[in-house]
């Protein structure tokens, strides 16, 4: 059993889970699932995502595709280029914000479409595990390309560069691979950058990149504090989620975010759809609706957000771990886009992003998202949902169960990539009744575990 295909992507510890072994059989495996001709393929700054690129080039090209090499780059330019130049699909070389020694894929088909369980994941999985005999075929090659140029010109076809101000900005991609984007955006913005844990490094000296972990996020608030920026931006490794803290250092959290560029974008696209996870809902819900858009409930993941926005042609889906997706990004995540859109913004108010949060966090506080390990999901959630719904004003499945009440609700679901159940608890304007449901919820989740384990 090959241990790190997950939901979505694969990943595992390099070299014992993924090696360059497995990459090569992955690259027959995508060309003869997908009947490929043209790929796109690009690599993160991880020290074995090199290795890892030629095998699975070399399996590529064996099989007679027309490999385009675009090198060291973020997850969101394999999905850019992958559709710009109508390839019949993408390959990107990341472990995202996992440890130094992980690695992974991610993949997408044409149109830079996610690839599934449904949609070849499992076949792709059968074809390494059962070591099936690969159709070889001559005419393949690798070719260095670039389309970046292209892609920092989309990126900003989202703001009116000449409407925006000086502001001073930390940006922080943890030692990812942000800062090679950032390069060249910095050319064409007034902005003053204030650079932490800029230099990619894959061995992460300052720690994993990932700004969800609290204990990750004092570099960046302290900066901005420090420099009196007007806000300060932190990635994950391969830079598709962006996150977001005010001009006081605080960090912002990614609902809140949801509905902020909902609203923005929505004043360009009048009643346009807006797709939301269902973790934290009742901000989004309200402001999609103040501006005239239809707001529409997805199951949690890429995968699934994309698939829910290319069915109904939405203008833009988010989640509240801080992925963001545009319509004309090819319905595809962006770490980038959402902050250029916050600083204009920011820019065109006047007003601090503090202000323009303010409210949310007011009326609709909620708990961030809380990780549990529990022994058997299926029973504490079913344990949990029976000792609240008799006073809930309605159960939901869209993922996992939510459960609302007049003025509180929660979200139980499991996670899709690790052995954990995930909590979010929001309110109508109480952040203690969100403290206090948080204390009771985990209270019978703890117990659980524990009368468990006696047993």
């Amino acid at each position: 059993m090959v241990n790190c295909f997950k939901a979505y992507d694969l990943r595992g510890k390099y070299p014992s889970e993924i090696n360059e072994t497995m990459a090569k059989r992955i690259g027959w495996a995508f060309a003869n699932v997908l009947n490929c001709n043209k790929v796109v393929v690009g690599y993160d700054i991880r020290s074995s995502s090199s290795a890892l690129m030629d095998a699975l080039c070399e399996g590529l090209v064996e099989s007679g595709v027309t490999v385009l090499d675009i090198g060291l780059c973020g997850t969101e330019e394999v999905y850019f280029a992958t559709s710009y130049e109508n390839a019949d699909g993408g390959i990107m070389i990341t472990a995202s914000h996992n440890p130094a020694d992980y690695n992974g894929m991610k993949m997408v088909g044409p149109e830079s479409r996610a690839m599934t369980r449904e949609t070849g994941l499992d076949a792709i999985q059968a074809f390494v595990e059962e070591k099936k005999e690969a159709v070889l075929r001559r005419g393949g090659s690798r070719q260095e390309y670039s389309c970046r140029n292209q892609y920092i010109e989309h990126l900003l076809s989202y703001i009116d560069v000449n409407d925006l101000s000086p502001l001073r900005v930390v940006v922080n991609p943890g030692n990812g691979g942000a800062g090679l984007v950032l390069d060249h955006l910095k050319q064409s913005l007034p902005f003053e950058f204030v650079n932490i844990n800029y230099e990619p490094d894959g061995s992460f000296p300052n720690g994993v990149p990932n700004p969800l972990l609290p204990e990750n996020r004092c570099s960046t608030s302290c900066a901005v504090e420090d420099s009196k920026a007007d806000f300060g931006i932190a990635w994950d490794g391969d830079f598709d989620r962006c996150f977001l803290f005010d001009e006081n250092g605080d960090f912002v959290e990614g609902y809140y975010i949801v509905g902020l560029l909902a609203s923005m974008l929505l004043k360009k696209h009048p009643g346009g759809r807006i797709v939301h996870d269902p973790r934290l809902i009742w901000n989004t819900i309200e402001l999609v609706e103040k501006c005239g858009g239809v707001p529409l409930q997805s199951r949690t993941g890429h995968s699934l957000i994309k698939q829910s926005m290319r069915e109904n042609d939405a203008v833009y889906g988010g989640e509240m771990s801080a992925h963001h997706y545009f319509r004309e990004f090819f319905y595809c995540d962006s770490g980038m886009i959402p902050w250029l859109l916050v600083a204009a913004l920011v820019s065109s108010s006047g007003q601090p992003l503090s202000e323009h949060v303010a409210k949310s966090v007011s009326r609709y506080p909620s708990s961030g998202e809380i990780n549990i390990l529990v022994s058997d999901v299926a029973s504490v959630l079913s344990t949990v949902r029976d000792r609240f719904r008799s006073d809930a004003l309605s159960v939901e499945y869209v993922d996992g169960v939510s459960l609302c009440f007049a003025d509180w609700r929660f979200n139980l679901r499991a996670s899709n990539t690790e052995s954990l159940l995930r909590l979010n608890v929001e309110s109508r304007g109480s952040a203690g009744l969100v403290k206090e449901k948080v204390a009771e919820l985990l209270d019978i989740i703890h117990k659980y575990n524990q009368d468990e384990l006696v047993c």
